[in-house]
């Protein structure tokens, strides 16, 4: 990927063009996100006009209190050229992890950005501290608070990418010192309201699902704690291939365990499946494995408070 003040010069098609991706690739993937968006093959022609528009919205991508394994999960795909398409499928123009800019090269950058004359869609990742005025988390000079109240409510939508932008996460957990939340409920008093994509990480596609679909259908329906509801729709136990074990009664009692190895339900050593929403089982990560196919139970990692209300995380059978 090239990195400039300005990330997403390049393109879809240019992977195309010069054989990075063969088209038959690229339309796979396009499927794959319309099957996530609940969409038939039908629509994935749709989906790969959207992922190769020559003109593409404008993003700000902003960092808050988080370790960045959002954007490391957008970019550590099993295909390695599904991080540059999902990357360049929009004009990504401010990122401080990706871009090459630092200093005032990137305040620049983001200055330019956010000026666009035709809007820009704001991404956040990380929750953002608030107590004391937000003190506990800077860039800049400027408070993260600060910084997020100043750029969101101009966006055109806004995005929270992962469980510490959506609810928190382990920086919202008690005690809490830093007084830290997630965007929505940061910045609520400025009339922001984000659609988020939680989860510990999320799941790339459901990110890129919900860019293709602001893209084709505008506004996606959100559940109420403002998820898409076509990947937050489902409980991950009512999609586990475990499920029938669960109705029959058949726990493992350990991890360890013949009756492990054999896929009975984890349940009984502290699976959160029946309590949380997501996607997990369908889409999977790296379209090849997920935590409970692996042999570990679902921790919650996409419901609010999931580090104080679903713990402990693991428990004896």
């Amino acid at each position: 990927m090239t990195c400039l003040n300005g990330l997403g010069k390049g393109c879809a098609e240019a992977h195309l063009a010069n054989g990075e991706v063969s088209r038959r690739d690229f339309m796979k993937f396009c499927a794959a996100v319309a099957a996530v968006m609940g969409m038939d093959a039908s629509f994935a022609p749709q989906v790969a006009e959207a992922l190769t528009m020559k003109k593409r919205p404008s993003v700000v991508y902003l960092h808050n209190a988080e370790c960045t394994g959002c954007s490391e999960a957008l970019l550590r795909t099993v295909a390695p050229y599904i991080g540059d398409l999902i990357l360049n499928t929009i004009s990504l123009d401010y990122h401080e992890t990706l871009m090459a800019a630092a200093g005032q090269a990137a305040e620049e950058a983001l200055e330019q950005a956010v000026s666009n004359p035709e809007g820009y869609i704001c991404v956040i990742e990380g929750a953002i501290p608030t107590k004391d005025n937000g003190i506990y988390g800077k860039i800049a000079g400027h408070t993260m608070l600060e910084i997020c109240s100043r750029i969101a409510p101009k966006a055109k939508a806004v995005i929270s990418m992962g469980t510490c932008a959506t609810f928190g996460g382990v920086q919202a957990a008690a005690p809490n010192p830093t007084g830290a939340k997630g965007i929505g409920d940061a910045l609520k008093h400025l009339g922001v309201k984000p659609i988020n994509i939680s989860g510990c990480p999320p799941n790339p596609y459901n990110f890129v699902g919900t860019v293709v679909h602001l893209l084709t259908k505008g506004m996606p329906e959100l559940d109420e704690s403002g998820r898409p509801v076509m990947f937050y729709g489902e409980t991950v136990h009512d999609q586990c291939p475990r499920l029938q074990h669960f109705e029959n009664g058949e726990f493992a009692p350990s991890f360890d365990s013949e009756e492990a190895r054999n896929g009975w339900c984890l349940y009984e050593l502290g699976c959160k499946g029946p309590y949380t929403y997501n996607n997990c089982p369908k889409i999977k990560f790296n379209q090849t494995n997920w935590p409970v196919e692996a042999g570990h139970p679902c921790i919650g990692c996409s419901e609010p408070d999931f580090w104080d209300a679903m713990s402990p995380f693991y428990e004896e059978a």
